[in-house]
């Protein structure tokens, strides 16, 4: 008879899909020789090794892999046990487990806010990651919603549009083209642009975007936060391609000025987005629906109240 604890399957399941033992000690809050010593009762307990080494890096035995799906099925099951005891708390002691990228940190505090002064026992754990992260939380089913731009097609998600979200040019306030008005596209061609990293969506519709004007740009740095590229072009580094909301600061303090280039703004949307078929709690369902009924409204007023 097999004597396991709930206990060595989460850690199993997280060291599992990390294939770390350190990245599942981050996760967890344990220390590595805590994460160690559980796998090694849990492959006594079983009589078999659940992990085998070449080189620097682990993988999965047969039993490992056989083990982590029963582990996968055993952790959606007591999250489904979790939401339906949260169901029975009600709103007011709920838990929201959500995730947004890293360009949607400019806004999603704000909401936050506004939704928990409403919710005032809700727990909120808010994650911010790049895209490529937060889609492989959606994966994982680690969060219960997630803010981002455009989802992708090819992921078995749930996504709905909540509010505009409009890409701009920026530029510091002495640059060249800051008097200019109705810049051509093709002007933009002599300029230097400060980029997102691959696969960000905000640098996806950029590219999309000069490539439709068949237009091609010079790259300058890359970077994979927002907050950088900001800093950069005040520095005169370049220009930059990114949402309006991350930008709002510096935008009133002038330290940024938005370029008036033809096809600008750019609009996209901003989605909140679970997994299908997902069992949302009522307090996520409520955030979510707060995002769709109200989200632009409260944005806006937040802005004339600045």
């Amino acid at each position: 008879m097999l004597h396991l604890t709930l206990r060595q399957l989460k850690v199993f399941e997280s060291v599992a899909r990390h294939l770390s033992y350190s990245r599942a000690a981050e996760e967890l809050h344990l220390t590595q020789p805590a994460v160690s010593m559980q796998i090694k009762q849990l492959e006594d307990n079983i009589s078999l090794p659940l992990f085998e080494q070449l080189g620097k890096r682990i993988f999965l035995t047969e039993a490992g892999r056989e083990l982590y799906q029963y582990s996968r099925a055993i952790a959606q099951q007591l999250a489904d046990m979790e939401v339906a005891l949260d169901e029975l708390k009600g709103m007011e002691r709920g838990k929201l487990n959500i995730s947004v990228v890293t360009t949607a940190n400019y806004f999603a505090p704000h909401l936050l806010a506004k939704f928990c002064q409403r919710y005032s026992g809700v727990t909120v754990s808010l994650n911010v990651s790049n895209r490529e992260t937060v889609l492989k939380q959606l994966a994982d089913n680690l969060i219960d919603l997630a803010i981002m731009g455009q989802p992708p097609d090819n992921l078995d998600i749930d996504s709905e549009s909540f509010m505009e979200n409009p890409l701009v040019v920026i530029a510091p306030p002495n640059h060249r083209l800051c008097q200019e008005r109705n810049i051509s596209v093709k002007q933009l061609a002599k300029e230097i642009f400060l980029v997102r990293e691959s696969g960000s969506g905000t640098r996806s519709a950029m590219e999309r975007f000069f490539a439709e004007h068949k237009v091609k740009v010079k790259k300058g740095m890359e970077t994979d936060t927002t907050e950088a590229i900001k800093q950069a072009v005040q520095a005169g580094m370049g220009l930059g391609i990114m949402s309006r909301h991350t930008a709002e600061l510096e935008l009133e303090t002038k330290r940024l000025q938005i370029l008036d280039v033809q096809g600008f703004p750019i609009i996209r949307y901003w989605h909140v987005v679970n997994r299908k078929n997902k069992r949302l709690t009522s307090i996520a369902n409520a955030f979510r629906e707060f995002l769709l009924t109200e989200a632009e409204k409260l944005m806006l007023e937040s802005k004339k109240n600045s």
